[in-house]
């Protein structure tokens, strides 16, 4: 872990009407790999295609059809566990989780419940007020994705598409470690971070690639404490999962139904119920899915079909001598080598080619100016076009061709917006642009003079106002910059106005 130096948030507190309850939330992230082929066939990953084309006959349960691992997949696990900073095990193993469902064909999904690939691992989670959250992963399990029931398309038929069936999943499970609503969206946006810089999980929630099981449960104060202390469960709630949630917004939204809910009915002298229930977000309430399963339900055993997975530690060694720089260590580099602040830094960092981006625009030049460009002017201008950092007009070589005018005072502040407007809409190099279009900075101290002479000998009512207000000589300067079309180097105006005025 880096050598930074976080404060510890305080968890989220619900009133109740007898007690202060506090938040305990664990959450299974369930992150589809980035592979072009499925975990145990060769057919395609691809997003939108037409139902069932892309379906191997092992993804449909043909008879006699067995799976054959996806190394690309296994090393997609490694690569994540080692970007979690999780321990890898060389030997893991595939188990069969036995359950009726339509989309699941085979009647079980292989999944690894006993001897998961990736280990105990931690993410910092930061929360944007200088606090930050040191989250424990239990384990990352890899598992077949199972297929899509469609029940809209006829009001009396539902629909199979079996395109997912079998994609390959790795389950990321942490302990119960996050303490409120804001606390588990930021949990989620870190491991989307990681996994994008990773290249394991490209993130998309709208298209289900990314979506978790959130386990809500709640406690007296000082109860957490104890656990912590003892890692003994009793001291805690009995916990409810929430299932398949694919939005930020609703996750939050969901944790605080679930945790009044179970406020409530823990306050009336009830028991909460172990289950898993959906979030209806039109309602605003959770309802009933089924009765928790243990893994016995399940009647899970070792797929006999699948030989226990093992690899060597010269090949893990191979891809984390390959990992990338990840968000935590990219972001302190930022604040030491670019001077920037801890908020900017994050901005930048936040998506991977964002700050790709901006390290192009901040070499060889002021990192701090450069940020204040990148993150005010650019991404301002993509959030109001409802634009991506990847379909951005602006090139950073253009962009870094406006800063290097503004360093040298061939252009002021002003001007350079109004060169940033003609390059994102227009195109064209920056200094083309200025030298073709006469945009040029007036830093001819004599033409600057002349101008401010014209305006003291036209107004001399207001010279002495200003002398015995200076604060009033600031008219002066909106003069001048009027007179030079906005060209003068406004240091220079300033300097000279003083100079005349006496202010």
């Amino acid at each position: 872990m880096l050598d930074l130096t976080y404060e510890m948030p305080k968890p989220k507190t619900i009133a109740g009407a007898k007690h202060d309850w506090e938040l305990v939330i664990g959450m299974e992230v369930h992150a589809q790999v980035s592979s072009n082929a499925k975990l145990f066939s060769g057919a395609s990953t691809q997003f939108g295609a037409e139902p069932n084309s892309n379906v191997a006959f092992v993804d449909a349960a043909m008879p006699g059809m067995l799976p054959v691992i996806n190394e690309y997949c296994v090393e997609q696990a490694v690569r994540t566990g080692l970007g979690l900073k999780a321990d890898i095990n060389l030997k893991s193993a595939f188990d069969r989780k036995n359950y009726f469902y339509p989309d699941l064909p085979q009647g079980y999904q292989i999944s690894q419940l006993y001897h998961p690939i990736v280990g105990e691992g931690e993410v910092l989670v930061e929360l944007g007020d200088g606090t930050a959250r040191k989250v424990r992963i239990e384990r990352i399990h890899m598992e077949q994705d199972a297929g899509k029931s469609i029940h809209d398309m006829d009001p009396h038929m539902s629909f199979v598409d079996l395109n997912r069936t079998g994609v390959c999943l790795m389950e990321i499970v942490s302990r119960p470690d996050i303490r409120g609503p804001e606390e588990a969206a930021a949990y989620i946006a870190k491991l989307r971070q990681i996994m994008r810089y990773l290249g394991t999980c490209d993130g998309n929630m709208q298209n289900g690639n990314l979506r978790a099981d959130v386990n809500v449960s709640i406690c007296l104060p000082g109860a957490y404490e104890k656990y912590q202390e003892t890692q003994d469960f009793s001291h805690l709630g009995t916990r409810c999962e929430i299932k398949n949630m694919n939005s930020m917004r609703f996750i939050q939204q969901a944790i605080e139904v679930e945790a009044r809910r179970q406020i409530a009915i823990v306050e009336a002298g009830g028991e909460v119920e172990q289950e898993t229930r959906l979030y209806d977000p039109d309602k605003g309430e959770t309802r009933s899915m089924r009765s928790k399963e243990e893994a016995h339900d399940y009647r899970y055993f070792p797929d006999p079909d699948l030989l226990p997975l093992e690899i060597e530690q010269a090949w893990v060694d191979d891809i984390a001598a390959r990992l990338p720089e990840l968000p935590d260590e990219k972001k302190a580099r930022f604040i030491n080598d670019f001077g920037l602040t801890d908020y900017d830094a994050s901005v930048l960092t936040a998506e991977v080619e964002s700050a790709a981006y901006f390290e192009e625009v901040a070499k060889g030049r002021n990192g701090k100016l450069a940020a204040n460009w990148v993150i005010n002017e650019l991404f301002g201008r993509l959030k109001k076009d409802d634009r991506d950092i990847t379909d951005c007009p602006v090139s950073p070589a253009q962009l870094g061709g406006i800063i290097d005018l503004i360093a040298s005072d061939a252009i002021s502040g002003k001007i350079a917006k109004e060169l940033f407007e003609i390059v994102y809409t227009e195109g064209g190099d920056p200094a083309q642009i200025v030298e073709d279009r006469g945009m040029k900075q007036v830093t001819d101290t004599g033409a600057i003079e002349a101008a401010l002479d014209e305006i003291i000998a036209a107004n001399p009512a207001q010279v002495e106002k200003a002398k015995v207000n200076p604060k009033l000589a600031g008219w002066f300067v909106g003069q001048v910059m009027k007179a030079t079309g906005g060209k003068a180097n406004p240091k220079a105006v300033n300097e000279l106005v003083g100079k005349k005025l006496g202010s």
